[in-house]
């Protein structure tokens, strides 16, 4: 199963302080803070014949932030890196200057040929103009490493950055946030002053009121300025907050690629088209450059 098979979409639309609409990059708004790409995978159901297979495809001026709900992703990389990871964890791919991945559904599953459900989301986050060339990286934070707290009805866990006073082991590049908040009854969530930068608020399940309107599940909340009005977070509802200070100057993005430079990307382009660019030793899958 391709990326583009587990993939939510919606569009945009004002309804005051907000847009509402499909995950970035949209028309009205290309990134959040230095978020410029987020791929809701699932919830899909998978097995006994039907897995997650993501073949080999590269990555520059970015890092990658893979984070599930449910079900399991064994990631394996140009750098030598297998980690699985599971709901919870985060896995942190600094792609940098060049770094080449695979995400697939692990052997256990597959041996096991049971039905499982597979709900996580794959996001990109712009490196610095600094790091774009830095050597790629990779990190897996446990679940147990993440900052979590609650506060009334609603429990908190700091997946990246630093938010509400505390600052998350994921060892990002430029001030940004993302929170997983989970609510057993409705919760008003005050974001001015505990968060910095622009707000993305993805609705994962449940819905919020925003600005007197009812957004449901599927959605994505983008402020128009920062410290926005506050929400209100419906009971047994889960959101996804993520933002932060914007990067400086424009980001160009091609497939895979994120670069302030076209330049760069243009020769990455070329790089994997002639194979030059860095590859994985333990898997020869391809995914072509599109159009080529």
């Amino acid at each position: 199963m391709s990326n583009t098979d587990l993939i939510i979409e919606e569009r945009s639309r004002d309804i005051g302080d907000f847009l509402v609409g499909r995950l970035i990059p949209f028309r009205k708004k290309r990134m959040v803070g230095p978020f410029i790409f987020i791929d809701h995978m699932g919830p899909a159901k998978l097995g006994p014949d039907k897995y997650m297979d993501v073949d080999q495809h590269p990555h520059i001026g970015l890092s990658t932030l893979t984070y599930l709900m449910e079900g399991s992703i064994m990631h394996e990389d140009s750098l030598g890196t297998k980690q699985l990871i599971e709901p919870g964890s985060v896995n942190w791919m600094v792609s940098g200057s060049g770094c080449s991945h695979t995400e697939r559904t692990p052997d256990q599953l597959r041996h096991d040929r049971v039905e499982f459900t597979m709900h996580g989301y794959q996001i990109w986050v712009a490196l610095p103009k600094e790091l774009e060339n830095a050597s790629p990286e990779f990190h897996h934070i446990d679940a147990s490493e993440l900052p979590n707290w609650e506060d009334g009805a609603a429990k908190f866990t700091l997946v990246a950055g630093t938010g509400y006073g505390k600052t998350s082991p994921v060892p990002v590049h430029s001030p940004l946030f993302m929170i997983d908040i989970k609510t057993t009854a409705d919760y008003d969530l005050c974001i001015a002053d505990n968060l910095k930068g622009e707000v993305g608020v993805t609705i994962v399940e449940g819905g919020v009121i925003a600005c007197d309107k009812a957004v449901s599940a599927g959605n994505m909340l983008v402020s128009k300025t920062e410290n926005v009005c506050n929400l209100t977070i419906k009971a047994n509802s889960h959101i996804l907050l993520f933002g932060g200070e914007p990067l400086p100057e424009q980001r160009f993005i091609h497939w895979n690629f994120v670069s302030s430079s076209k330049d760069k990307i243009e020769e990455a382009k070329q790089a994997w088209r002639n194979k030059t660019f860095p590859m994985m030793d333990n898997d020869d899958s391809y995914v072509p450059l599109p159009g080529s």
